[in-house]
């Protein structure tokens, strides 16, 4: 009998943080008082106006497919704001509207991947990266990022990776899961050697609005028109306006990438949600002064989670410049136990603490970091504080 499961399925982990967040709310349900620190969502509800703007459009019949591409409108508008905010000249037709950015990441890889191919990921990295590499059929090759560089790797450290198999990097900036932000003089050093080895990268800007100590990220494809024709830009609208649930992503990529991508989708999905589309339109008219008001709000809570941090004997956090986690380096406690329970990794670590102390986090091995766990702060600053002070007890507590 043949296999029942197609073997290229075989090569996939689930997802440890979408793992963690449903043993949380399992608990939450069961009336057990549960922190989590886990999927990161931000914990607004989406703004008023793109809400509005949603049921306007269901109100006026816009219920019907739409390009598979995605709204006209929509790619027009998503043109002129990479014009205005990162500087490129892109045309409709080079942008692809998805369900997702995770879809759009997708997309991307699929169209341009084969068997054989290496893709480039520096560590610790988003875990599904790894995932879609290799079930479109190419290799991760990884670049482990040092704590001292604040999880950064260097153009040295790319060229040390590159081999004639080498087709993509993946360059994710402001990073999930480290806060890790290139600054222009960095992005432009890794560029050009991109540029030199002739290799695509997927670049992901999905936290790009959320940056802190006055860091500012700078768009690969803006170092140049070669690299601008070997990139695919990833964003969208889940984490910037709050609105992870309506399933919006979107690429940037050359014409040739763009048609290819766009056939893909026509057949593999069609387009993203037309209401979700229009809801979108909106989005990105927002101002700044709205979305600086969220931004501040998770400095904020930044700053006190590193302060609630150093608090804790035997841990430590490498500080993020971006998106909203903070890798929390806890490999000092390995070989302790907690009543009984050996911890001896990041999964033991995080498993033994969400049974102790009612309080979730992701194990940093789903993330090629087993030294690390990380903490979204997504969530009050109640329950912030009310989740470390958990984790200084458990700490507290262990043999």
């Amino acid at each position: 009998m043949k296999n029942r499961i197609a073997n290229r399925m075989s090569a996939l982990a689930p997802s440890l943080t979408l793992a963690i967040s449903a043993k949380a709310k399992a608990m939450k349900a069961a009336g057990e008082s549960v922190v989590s620190f886990g999927v990161g969502e931000p914990d607004f509800n989406t703004p008023d106006h793109i809400i509005n703007a949603a049921k306007a459009a269901l109100d006026n019949g816009h219920t019907k497919y739409t390009p598979s591409s995605g709204l006209l409108p929509l790619r027009k508008a998503i043109c002129e704001k990479f014009k205005k905010e990162n500087g490129l000249e892109y045309e409709p037709s080079q942008i692809i509207v998805s369900n997702g950015a995770k879809h759009s990441i997708f997309n991307a890889c699929y169209a341009i991947l084969e068997e054989g191919d290496e893709v480039i990921i520096p560590a610790p990295y988003w875990l599904t990266y790894p995932e879609v590499v290799k079930v479109c059929g190419a290799t991760p090759v990884y670049i482990n990022c040092k704590k001292e560089n604040k999880f950064k790797f260097t153009a040295e450290d790319l060229k040390a990776a590159i081999t004639p198999k080498t087709k993509m990097l993946i360059f994710n900036s402001p990073s999930n899961p480290t806060g890790a932000v290139y600054n222009e003089e960095e992005t432009r050093a890794i560029a050009k050697v991109c540029e030199e080895a002739g290799i695509f990268v997927l670049a992901d800007e999905i936290y790009e609005k959320l940056c802190y100590n006055g860091v500012k990220p700078f768009s690969i494809a803006k170092c140049s028109e070669a690299m601008k024709d070997l990139t695919i830009t990833i964003n969208g609208v889940s984490k910037t306006y709050a609105m992870t649930g309506w399933r919006v992503g979107y690429l940037a990529a050359p014409k040739d990438v763009a048609k290819a991508i766009d056939s893909f989708q026509s057949h593999a999905t069609s387009n993203a949600c037309s209401i979700s589309q229009y809801a979108t339109i909106e989005a990105l008219a927002s101002s700044d002064e709205e979305i600086g008001g969220m931004v501040k709000i998770f400095d904020g809570r930044r700053a006190k989670l590193l302060k609630l941090i150093k608090e804790i004997d035997g841990v430590q956090a490498v500080e993020p410049d971006g998106a909203f986690y903070v890798m929390m380096v806890v490999d000092g406690l390995y070989g302790k136990s907690y009543q009984g329970k050996a911890i001896t990794n990041s999964i033991e670590f995080a498993d033994v603490l969400l049974e102790a102390e009612k309080v979730a986090t992701v194990p940093g091995v789903s993330f090629g970091a087993d030294d690390c766990v990380r903490l979204s702060y997504a969530l009050s600053e109640a329950d912030l504080e009310e989740g470390l002070k958990r984790i200084k007890r458990f700490v507290s507590e262990l043999r």
